[in-house]
């Protein structure tokens, strides 16, 4: 049976021991001082125990007075630790949690992060980067951009945007290639990406869906992210299988440009996830109705270099 604790009072004797006197003690509690004598007469009566010695300057706890104010120490600093925590989690989280990909993070994402700050001032980004290869868990964000066909069970899934597959490379290795067949000097680099079959974005793909035939001495260089890729590119190093939204930056500024017209559909786009049964925080409402006006701001495709390639 749990009694009827006079907590008030608890809570002034606990003060008077630790504190060490009865003014000290009306001070932290801002009430009187006899209103704390009172409090611990009143316990001490409920108790049928003295729990003090009083003394002219200060007072000391009997036996049973310091483990009295012992357990009330430990449970009043359990309560109010617990109490704190609930407090904090009541307040307003302003921070956004994007799951992506570590080359899309890199090579789209964080260069229009600085819009939505801009834009939005009382909000924050945080970007957790995963390989993918684990399904979404809500409980590690709030959105997750993912790739693939848009198959995400136990999801609500958005489309954000499709992509196209076309070869892109550095201006100095432009000059070098005449058509297709010129690619067998170079190394093509390519993701390694694994997880779709025959529905990879590789470079087999986009010959295919083109009707072209890529030279079969052509060197092959994989990278783990699409961003190793892309600056494997801009150093020269080699042929890129550009996907679309990745290189459009690099293709803008003119970093890379396209040598060949050959462009074709990917099977793949890239798609907004998050829990299945949810109503969007006004926080990742924002956010997603910024990203999709991202996703619909985008530059065109230049156009290549050799169009008759």
């Amino acid at each position: 049976m749990i009694l009827n604790l006079p907590y008030a009072s608890l809570r002034a004797f606990e003060a008077v021991v630790r504190l060490g006197g009865f003014s000290a003690a009306a001070n932290e509690l801002g009430v009187s001082q006899s209103a704390v004598s009172q409090h611990v007469k009143s316990l001490e009566e409920w108790l049928g125990q003295e729990l003090l010695v009083r003394g002219a300057r200060t007072s000391k706890a009997t036996r049973y007075g310091a483990l009295l104010a012992r357990e009330i120490d430990r449970g009043l600093g359990g309560i109010s630790e617990v109490c704190t925590q609930i407090r904090t989690a009541s307040h307003v989280d302003t921070t956004v949690v994007i799951s992506c990909l570590p080359g899309f993070a890199f090579t789209w994402l964080f260069p229009r992060l600085l819009r939505f700050d801009l834009a939005h001032p009382d909000l924050s980004i945080s970007i957790a980067t995963d390989t993918g290869g684990r399904p979404f868990n809500p409980a590690d964000a709030d959105i997750g951009i993912r790739y693939g066909h848009g198959e995400f069970a136990n999801l609500r899934v958005d489309h954000l945007m499709s992509e196209r597959l076309f070869p892109v490379c550095a201006p100095s290795v432009a000059v070098t290639l005449t058509d297709v067949a010129s690619l067998g000097s170079h190394t093509l680099l390519q993701d390694e990406i694994l997880n779709f079959g025959s529905a990879n974005p590789s470079w087999e793909y986009w010959a295919e869906a083109c009707g072209v035939l890529l030279p079969s001495r052509a060197r092959t260089r994989r990278f783990g992210q699409s961003n190793l890729v892309l600056q494997a590119a801009i150093e020269g190093l080699g042929v890129a299988l550009g996907r679309e939204p990745l290189v459009l930056d690099a293709l803008a500024d003119g970093r890379l440009v396209r040598p060949f017209a050959q462009i074709t559909r990917s099977p793949l786009s890239y798609w907004l996830v998050r829990r299945e049964q949810t109503d969007d925080s006004p926080k990742v409402q924002e956010f997603l109705k910024w990203i999709k006006e991202e996703a619909e701001s985008q530059p065109d495709i230049p156009d290549p270099l050799n169009k008759c390639a």
